[in-house]
């Protein structure tokens, strides 16, 4: 179901709060904030290793995560993004407020922030996370359109001061995620898809893909439509592995889709090797044939032949799909959780 409620009645710029002024974040500890830009890409990654040994040390932020905010098309570094450094120059806070490019059913704001582990306890937190929420507010409102309108913060479950700072901002946790992990040595079941044919990911199934992702996720919770631009970023980005992802297609239309990415950063802290599934989806005329176990089982088999040890994946743990239980009987074991914490407007 959506993340939002029915569209009230007052305009936006009557029920979200906005500083007349947005001003800066303060702290004795940071010499210096403003802009983040590219040039600022290694030293942000810097901070972000050293705070994700900390926030999930089984997984690491990939370096074209963060460089997507210089080059998206829906953020303005200028007046989306803040990094504060210490009297050394070294980057020791860096946050953003972004706006989901959609504006067809709901507004979404996002929140994402990081403080060196140094620096932590002292307010720093505190004060960046006031910046983005006011920054998210804005955003909403500059939208110009009259849409039920929400912000966002993802947080892993064990971080419980990032889930203690958005809850002082009024956030509430609304929906859990879990992580669950597979073991490709286990035996992987031949699963035939209905009426479909299985296939590797190719380039002449770029839009049919994007396509069937945005119907198969229209119901699911928090989710928007991936415009082309966005899509195009993620599909031809380093980490996407076509020769892994495989769909479901019958003639020209993708009717289910398994993506898999490989970062491999992430073996070193995990301890083995891995393939990351990003997408699950299977397009609502089509659910109810199998189809969604079956790009899963081919998926697993090409990574296993690929010499990959483990997938990996994430899941609502309310599925209107019941995709948790689905994954568990696929030999899926759940390890790790996240929350999403949400204002609505």
């Amino acid at each position: 179901m959506s993340a939002t409620p029915t569209h009230p009645s007052a305009p936006l710029a009557e029920r979200v709060p906005v500083p007349s002024e947005l001003v800066p974040p303060r702290h004795p500890d940071v010499v210096s904030w403003r802009p983040a830009t590219e040039a600022d890409l290694d030293a942000i990654m810097e901070l972000f290793r050293a705070a994700d040994a900390v926030d999930h040390p089984s997984w690491v932020t990939p370096r074209e995560d963060v460089a997507e905010t210089f080059v998206a098309e829906h953020i303005d570094p200028a007046r989306d993004t803040v990094i504060g450094t210490d009297a050394s120059g070294r980057v020791v806070a860096a946050g953003e407020a972004t706006l989901h490019p959609s504006r067809d059913v709901h507004l979404h704001a996002y929140l994402a922030g990081r403080v060196h582990p140094e620096l932590r306890g002292r307010g720093v937190g505190r004060e960046l996370m006031r910046w983005e929420h006011e920054r998210a507010r804005q955003q909403i409102v500059e939208a110009g359109v009259e849409l039920p309108a929400a912000v966002y913060v993802y947080a892993e479950e064990s971080d419980t001061g990032a889930r203690h700072l958005a809850q002082r901002r009024g956030l509430v946790e609304e929906r859990w995620f879990s992580t669950m992990v597979r073991d490709l040595v286990e035996p992987i079941p031949e699963i035939p898809a209905s009426g479909a044919e299985i296939v590797a990911y190719a380039p002449r199934y770029n839009e049919p893909t994007r396509l069937a992702r945005n119907d198969a996720f229209r119901d699911h919770w928090g989710s928007l439509p991936t415009p082309p631009e966005r899509w195009a970023r993620f599909i031809e980005g380093e980490l996407l592995r076509p020769d892994l992802s495989r769909l479901a297609v019958e003639g020209d239309r993708v009717v289910a889709l398994a993506l898999g990415s490989v970062n491999e950063e992430d073996w070193a802290v995990q301890g083995y090797s891995s393939v990351y599934i990003d997408l699950i989806g299977v397009v609502r005329d089509r659910r109810g044939r199998r189809l969604a176990p079956a790009v899963i089982t081919a998926l697993l088999r090409a990574a296993r032949e690929a010499g990959l040890e483990k997938a990996v994946l994430d899941v609502d743990t309310e599925s209107p799909t019941g995709a948790n239980s689905l994954y568990g009987r696929l030999g899926f074991e759940a390890t790790e959780r996240a929350v999403a914490l949400v204002e609505h407007f």
